[in-house]
């Protein structure tokens, strides 16, 4: 028996006192990567998560994916997935589980934190006091786990709210708004009326299963009993659960932080009330075998305060992509509202508009303007309502809170506070420590001058010179418009042949468009038009063929089986069939400067197209389509006036299914050169920005060379793993566990040919390479394995240190 004398009357908690240099209040996204990058550079941290696993929204717990600025593939903003440390947690996720499952991505997330040393994590951990020093600096919290019994003061020069509610920076006083602003206060004709509501709701997902027998299900007494008071209630189904319904959405109308219990409640009537209607109406024939397998214990939360930094953004920093002195992330998700009254509302679930690219964030939208020691991160960051419709979601927020641990850095090591890191002088400085470590911030290059590699002569055993893209993928049908993406240098023109088939005489429109922003990837700006007269061998045999299978490409711009037993009918037949040729298209238009193009062949669905087996880092093929998820169709155009632009949409297919046409270019498209492992920019921007090898090298290797030998410390490289790839972390399953343009061997290699590192199973974007010895040497030969016979080796980046 354990007997611990105390008097009954003196009794309290048990107390610890926990020091740090950054104490991080809340445990999602934003707040474990604010911490991990701070904890990477050296700081002690104090990571206070106020439930049993980290994540928040992305956790087991709520179970919603995870996204930003790729939006499911369905906007422009190509090659757009945040980088740096929430990169890692996504590819390891990959990697580990394709399948989506929420609890692998716990153990993920989790293991990302207690690797790093320097984080003191405190799980089921509240807030729930803070002591201010001068009024205007937060001393310290005082934290309270339910499990142990401890209360923590925590004190620290540097606090982080990432908590969600901003629980730390409501107690520390600083001003902070909830709900929409009026149309006039920042010039936002998107902004809201009152019959739409000034907040968004809550949701809670669930999730189904067939146990292979019959299951009833008897709905308890508080389940919905009327689901008619759903407007929506027809559009449910057997198959729909989980993110799918993010819609089953409440509390618009409510206190969205104290009345989160009340919106809890609701929410859990309306699940129950839904499975009832789905198990027992009768009117969803196949669920008998279903069962309800899970509900979320706690609703999501969209919004609640936000507190108010040296800057607030808005629709039109978004819109018009507003270039910051002070940009340290970006964001790309749709400025996206709800209508407050969420399920029980008669208007659409959602509201979204999308913006023709990428947006910068600037660093002053994530410290307080009021609390001196204060940094902002994830959701309650400094926004309006409209444009928190676009940067609330998790993973622009993490990519923000990067920003936040990275300034921390600096202002431990200057012994300064949050608004004194905005200055220009140390404002670069951030930015540059950001993209050394992988952080991606549209338009701003990497300058390290440490970087030695920089010095270096570099040779390569070959470089991909585009003339050609092979013809043996399958052939698909003009329904939609396709086009080619890719990058093409300044003083260039474009002379491309392709091989189609055709069922009938008919006239094919190519255009070569390019995006009016240089950098962006809408194609805006018509360049040149051609109309194509095609003429059929034998029309009468190809319209037979065609009446056997139709081909047609899927929602988000797939091929389906249709389009496979076309191609199959196609193969067996003889080519006399179709009308078989290379169309030749000379464009007059001479590029002004290095940029993206695309070559759209509009749709006609009596016009086959011949697609590759081949792939290739930097090079895309798009649709002009709509993805149902973030999009009403292919061209995003507002029925009033609301501050947004009208334009196309025109995004890739996923993997497998995201093939490239076959072409001929009769000067070759040369942007694969060794001058962009050096070139300060690690994904495709307004070039391609890697090394792509020749497709018949096989062991392709780029050489270093200094006039003297270099002793070489650390050696960083930066690998391809399809930054237009959403990776979707839990709900969705992936096709693939390490990405297919991804180098998973490679050898460096000093002058006397010795193996100074070997990685024989990579799966990563950065490879981080440190020497218990530094290797002296005047060459470094950095050796890859080709990915695949149709996917050449590539390289975004290098750089070495002494």
């Amino acid at each position: 028996m354990i007997n611990i004398e105390q008097p009954a009357d003196k009794r309290e908690f048990r107390q610890e006192n926990i020091q740090c240099d950054l104490a991080v209040i809340g445990g999602g996204l934003a707040g474990v990567c604010a911490a991990v990058t701070a904890a990477r550079e050296g700081l002690s941290v104090a990571l206070v998560q106020d439930r049993p696993v980290l994540g928040g929204n992305a956790s087991s717990e709520v179970r919603l994916w995870a996204l930003g600025a790729t939006s499911h593939k369905g906007n422009n903003n190509r090659w757009s997935r945040e980088g740096g440390v929430i990169d890692e947690i996504l590819v390891e996720n990959i990697y580990r589980n394709p399948e989506g499952n929420p609890v692998i991505f716990d153990t993920v997330i989790l293991e990302k934190v207690v690797e790093e040393p320097n984080i003191n994590l405190l799980l089921n951990t509240s807030a729930v006091k803070i002591t201010k020093k001068e009024n205007q600096k937060i001393e310290s919290v005082t934290a309270f786990c339910s499990q142990n019994s401890i209360l923590y003061n925590i004190s620290a020069p540097l606090f982080c709210d990432a908590s969600g509610d901003g629980v730390t920076a409501y107690l520390a006083g600083a001003e902070f708004r909830m709900g929409a602003e009026s149309r006039e206060e920042f010039d936002e004709k998107f902004a809201p009326s009152l019959e739409y509501g000034a907040l968004m709701g809550h949701s809670i997902f669930f999730y189904s299963k067939d146990t292979g027998k019959p299951v009833r299900f008897v709905p308890p007494s508080y389940a919905l009993k009327d689901i008619k008071q759903i407007p929506r209630y027809r559009n449910f189904g057997k198959n729909h659960y989980g993110c799918q319904l993010w819609w089953v959405e409440y509390g618009g109308r409510l206190d969205t932080v104290h009345d989160t219990e009340k919106i809890k409640w609701e929410l859990w009537k309306i699940v129950y009330g839904i499975w009832d209607y789905i198990k027992n109406s009768g009117s969803f024939p196949g669920t008998e075998n279903m069962t309800l397998e899970w509900v979320g214990m706690i609703p999501g939360k969209r919004e609640s305060r936000r507190f108010i930094g040296d800057y607030i953004l808005v629709q039109n920093d978004i819109v018009r992509q507003k270039e910051h002195y002070d940009a340290v992330s970006y964001g790309g998700w749709a400025i996206d509202l709800h209508p407050a009254d969420g399920i029980y509302s008669r208007l659409p679930g959602c509201d979204q508009w999308h913006s023709k690219g990428v947006y910068q964030i600037p660093y002053r939208c994530m410290y307080s303007k009021d609390i001196e020691n204060l940094f902002l991160a994830g959701r309650i960051m400094s926004t309006s309502h409209v444009a928190n419709g676009s940067t609330r979601v998790m993973l622009t927020c993490a990519h923000n809170a990067q920003a936040v641990g990275m300034a921390s850095v600096l202002c431990v090591r200057d012994k300064c506070l949050p608004r004194d890191v905005a200055e220009p002088e140390k404002v670069s400085l951030l930015q540059q420590k950001l993209l050394k470590c992988g952080q991606y911030i549209p338009g701003i290059k990497l300058e390290d001058p440490e970087d030695i590699a920089k010095e270096a002569a570099i040779s390569v055993s070959s470089e991909l010179k585009l003339s050609k893209l092979d013809n043996k993928g399958p052939l698909l049908t003009l329904h939609d418009s396709m086009a080619m993406l890719f990058p093409a240098r300044k003083g260039s023109n474009i002379f491309v042949s392709f091989e189609i088939f055709a069922d009938k005489e008919t006239e094919l429109i190519v255009e070569l468009k390019s995006s009016s922003r240089i950098g962006n990837f809408t194609p805006d700006l018509l360049l040149e038009r051609k109309k194509i007269s095609i003429s059929p061998k034998t029309a009468s045999e190809s319209c037979r063929a065609k009446e056997k299978v139709k081909l047609y490409s899927g929602a988000d711009g797939g091929v389906n089986s249709g389009a496979a037993a076309f191609t199959q009918k196609f193969n067996q037949t003889s080519e006399d069939s179709f009308s078989q040729g290379n169309i030749e298209i000379e464009f007059e238009s001479i590029l002004e400067t290095d940029q993206y193009v695309f070559i759209c062949l509009r749709k006609n669905p009596d016009i086959h197209i011949r697609c590759s087996s081949q792939h290739i880092t930097g090079v895309l093929s798009v649709v002009s389509k709509g993805n149902f998820r973030v999009s009403n169709g292919n061209i995003q155009k507002p029925d009033k006036d609301i501050g947004v632009d009208e334009m196309e949409f025109w995004i890739p297919q996923r993997w497998p299914n995201c093939h490239l046409l076959s072409c001929r270019f009769k000067s070759a498209i040369e942007a694969f050169g060794p001058d962009n492992l050096t070139n300060g920019f690690a994904r495709p921007f307004k070039g391609a920005n890697a090394w792509v090898a020749d497709f018949d090298d096989r062991s392709p290797e780029a050489v270093l060379e200094w006039e003297k030998p270099k002793s070489i410390k650390k050696i960083e490289l930066a690998f391809d793993t399809d930054f237009d790839h959403p990776m979707e972390s839990v709900f969705m399953g992936h096709t693939y566990h390490t990405v297919p343009y991804c180098v998973r061997e490679y050898l460096i290699s000093d002058s006397q040919g010795r193996v100074v590192y070997e990685c024989r199973e990579n799966h990563k974007t950065r490879n981080v390479i440190t020497f218990d010895e530094p290797v002296t040497t005047d060459k470094l030969i950095i050796q890859l394995q080709r990915p695949d016979v149709n996917i050449p080796a590539a390289l975004f980046e290098v750089r070495c240190y002494e």
